[in-house]
Order: C-alpha cells, then sequence, then structure tokens
C-alpha cells in the first residue's frame, strides 16, 4: 500500500503540468509564435515598386484567429500576412480591435481584389477573394497608391 501512495504526488505534478499546458493553448500567440518576412506592393500597370511591408506570418488556424486581436498598433510599414491553403470567399472580422486597418484580400497569383478600410467598431464581416489577405495600417494603401488589380509579392517559401 505504501508503494502506491508514492505514486499519487508524482500524479498529482503530471496532471497539474498538463492543464498548465492546456490553458496555455487557450491565451493569445506570443510575438514570438510569429515568423517574419517582407511583401512588396507592385503597380499592375508599371511594374513599379508602391512599398514595402514588413509583415508576421499568420499561417496556421490558431494564428488566424487571433490575427492582430489584442495588439495595440501597427508600425508605419508594418502588417499581418494571413496564409490560406486554397484561393476562395474569405471574411474578416475585426475582433478586439483597438485601431483601424486596411484589409487587402490577394488572390493566389498576388492580385489584389478588394481593399477595405475598417473601423474597430466595425461590427460587419469584411470579404473578397484570396488566398492571402493582408493588414496594414488604416489608409496605408491609399497613402502609398496601392489599388485593387495592383498586385503583392509574397516571398516563394510562403507561396
Amino acid at each position: 500500500m505504501a508503494a502506491r501512495s508514492n505514486w499519487l504526488p508524482i500524479l498529482a505534478v503530471c496532471c497539474l503540468v498538463a492543464l498548465g499546458g492546456c490553458a496555455a493553448l487557450g491565451g493569445p500567440p506570443a510575438d514570438s509564435a510569429y515568423n517574419w518576412t517582407t511583401v512588396t506592393a507592385v503597380d499592375s500597370d508599371t511594374n513599379e515598386e508602391l512599398a514595402t511591408v514588413d509583415v508576421r506570418i499568420a499561417d496556421n488556424g490558431s494564428l488566424r484567429y487571433t490575427g492582430l486581436s489584442n495588439t495595440t498598433s501597427l508600425g508605419e510599414n508594418e502588417g499581418m500576412l494571413f496564409i490560406h491553403n486554397a484561393e476562395s470567399t474569405k471574411g474578416y472580422v475585426m475582433r478586439n480591435m483597438a485601431f483601424p486597418i486596411d484589409i487587402v484580400f490577394i488572390t493566389a497569383d498576388g492580385e489584389i481584389t478588394t481593399i477595405h478600410h475598417a473601423q474597430p467598431e466595425d461590427d460587419e464581416t469584411f470579404r473578397g477573394t484570396a488566398k492571402y489577405v493582408l493588414e496594414v495600417p488604416y489608409e496605408y494603401t491609399t497613402d502609398n497608391g496601392i489599388e485593387e488589380g495592383d498586385r503583392i509579392e509574397i516571398p516563394e517559401q510562403y507561396r
């Protein structure tokens, strides 16, 4: 009987460790959970580079769901690139957002199909056809002359 009681504290510690791991999965991803890359906006008529953006990569369900939620701001040329498995109609919301952003929907071949200028209090779902969705500071697209039909060049490793 004494040998069995020695396992009880070990079992209790194992349960606490497992529960702590589950609790950690429930919170937003740490910034270190994201890979970073740079994408380039290109004018579709002139092939002129319009802007470059340093982006966090959201390429799995957890990172895409969290997105920029609970982020306090974006730097001037900073954003997030959401990568989906296939091109289709996507819907994005402003969940737990404290600042406005531009939401840019991009096809598998890099063409911008839709640009939304979204406010944090917007309750609507912003839709567009995309494999990739780029979120950048509010009016970034306007300030840099980025329009629907232009292209976003995405590094090969994320295509």
